[in-house]
């Protein structure tokens, strides 16, 4: 058939009643067959007539259309909050006390003193160690030292109000 942009619409539904009475022809002969072979008696569909040719298609308004999705959606949150897990708890966070802060900060402190105290050291003509070699055996006897020799600075305590 070939394929032609504009199709007479009187044509198109000759033709449609004309394949539907084909088909019906072809159930009925296969219902006959499986009769004589098996004796299955002929399905649902192909003892059916065949439809009007004038049958209108069903349409269904757009609230009942609505009212099923709002039903489906409740359906699938009860369906999905059944099979929920709950969400674990997070561990609380932790919180540095005031002197391990003020020993961290004691410590960054010193670190940095022995580190520009070297980079001087090392920009001095008479020095003849190379910059790096001051400053790793700066920062060495700084970490050798006990940590209890670091002092934490005093934690102001809040003026009490009057």
């Amino acid at each position: 058939m070939p394929n032609t942009k504009k199709h007479d619409p009187e044509f198109l539904h000759a033709a449609l009643i004309g394949l539907q009475h084909m088909l019906g022809a072809i159930e009925g002969r296969i219902a006959d067959l499986r009769i004589r072979v098996g004796g299955q008696p002929a399905s649902r569909k192909a003892a059916a007539p065949a439809p009007a040719s004038g049958a209108k298609k069903r349409t269904m308004s757009a609230a009942a259309r609505k009212r099923i999705g709002l039903a489906q959606k409740k359906r699938w949150a009860a369906f999905n909050a059944a099979k929920a897990k709950p969400a674990p708890s997070k561990p609380p966070k932790r919180v540095m006390s005031a002197e391990g802060r003020a020993r961290i900060v004691a410590a960054t402190k010193k670190r940095w003193a022995a580190f520009h105290k070297a980079q001087k050291a090392a920009t001095k003509p008479a020095a003849k160690k190379t910059a790096k070699a001051v400053v790793k055996k700066a920062v060495k006897s700084v970490a050798k030292k006990a940590p209890e020799a670091v002092a934490p600075p005093a934690v102001a305590a809040a003026p009490a109000a009057e």
